[in-house]
């Protein structure tokens, strides 16, 4: 079991970086895109495709809802996640922070955690920062995050300190908890802080410089894509990274658009994760790297160029309006394909010394409507 995850620096090109992280499992190429496997899977595709086809190499597990569901006493006799779903590559698990966060009706913060209600049954749960910590070591995902408060992309000056205060006092709790509990499985499990403070620059270098005072194993940025505008988030990275540890990967959560992974590369992220292609496949839209398709639209009936392995967009367009299940796994493979091309792309071009000529360049086709 190795004592400390680590990131070694293969090259960087201005603000973007290309490294590797270490871990038990397995190393991570960065900059890395994570496929979200919310309750225990990546929505319509199984671990083999992940693997052969998508060419993931770390996954993401909710907290939220694997806590509900099938629970922690079922995680802990299966052996953790990596057992139970049979995946045995790195796996990182968010603190449903952001998921209570968006049970705004059904949940109650206070210093000692947040009570919510469940979406299943309208059960009621307290997650506290030490409890999210059990219930992440019981998980067994090499990557932790803390518990924090995601606080809304429209929130006043006031209650973004205050939020950002109380993230960090939680911190402080989940550090402590941390330090005093042990992986339950055998191999590393590190831990991630994460710097929040709205759309506030001010208050996010203070976050930063909290988190990077805790000379962490990783670094997390949260909070943004979650209403504010586009420019503020790409602001907000630069303010941030420009005081995070260099010697540390740094992910940026639940963001985003080919664009945005982009533009967050140049300026110094190494991590993603976000549903959108799987979501936005189910529904229809295949990113590529010539622009998007909506696949439900008339003129790909009668396409009969293939668009992944020998299925042709005209096949899809019928797999899709007839609502039938495989069209929803193709598109989702579809497109977590293209995303692991595009960061796997965005690293070659770092190490090539030419990412911003070919950033610029692919921002400009991947805004394409086909």
């Amino acid at each position: 079991m190795i004592d400390r995850l680590t990131f070694d620096l293969d090259a960087t090109c201005g603000g973007a970086r290309a490294g590797v992280i270490r871990t038990d499992h397995g190393d991570i190429q960065t900059p890395i895109f994570m496929p979200v496997g919310t309750q225990g899977t990546v929505k319509a595709v199984h671990q083999q495709e992940l693997k052969d086809e998508v060419k993931a190499q770390i996954i993401l597990g909710n907290t939220y809802h694997l806590y509900l569901r099938p629970g922690c006493d079922i995680l802990r006799q299966a052996g953790g996640l990596h057992r139970f779903n049979a995946w045995d590559r790195p796996l990182l698990t968010d603190s449903g922070g952001f998921q209570v966060f968006s049970l705004a009706a059904n949940r109650k913060l206070k210093e000692e955690g947040v009570t919510f209600r469940s979406h299943i049954d309208g059960s009621r749960h307290l997650f506290t920062p030490e409890g999210v910590m059990d219930i992440e070591r019981v998980i067994g995902a090499d990557i932790m995050m803390v518990l924090d408060e995601c606080c809304p992309g429209d929130a006043d000056y006031r209650y973004a300190k205050k939020s950002m205060e109380l993230t960090h006092r939680w911190l402080d709790r989940c550090i402590t908890h941390f330090a005093e509990t042990e992986p339950l499985y055998g191999h590393h499990q590190a831990l991630f802080p994460i710097v929040q403070g709205c759309q506030y620059a001010d208050l996010r270098r203070i976050s930063a410089e909290y988190i990077a005072s805790k000379e962490p194993e990783g670094c997390a940025i949260g909070g943004l894509a979650v209403g504010e505008p586009t420019e503020v988030m790409y602001e907000m990275i630069e303010v941030v990274n420009a005081i995070l540890p260099k010697d540390r990967p740094r992910y940026l959560m639940g963001v985003g658009t080919p664009q945005n992974l982009l533009e967050a590369i140049e300026r110094g992220v190494d991590m993603f994760d976000c549903v959108m292609p799987t979501r936005n496949g189910r529904n229809g839209l295949l990113f590529t790297a010539e622009g998007t398709i909506n696949i439900k639209n008339k003129k790909w009936e009668t396409c009969f160029e293939p668009v992944y392995k020998d299925y042709t967009l005209a096949y899809l367009h019928h797999l899709i309006r007839a609502e039938e299940i495989l069209g929803l796994q193709i598109c989702s493979i579809i497109n977590l394909r293209f995303y692991l091309w595009l960061v796997g792309e965005a690293r070659r071009h770092i190490i090539d010394g030419d990412y911003s000529t070919w950033k610029a360049e692919m921002v400009a086709r991947l805004g394409r409507r086909l």
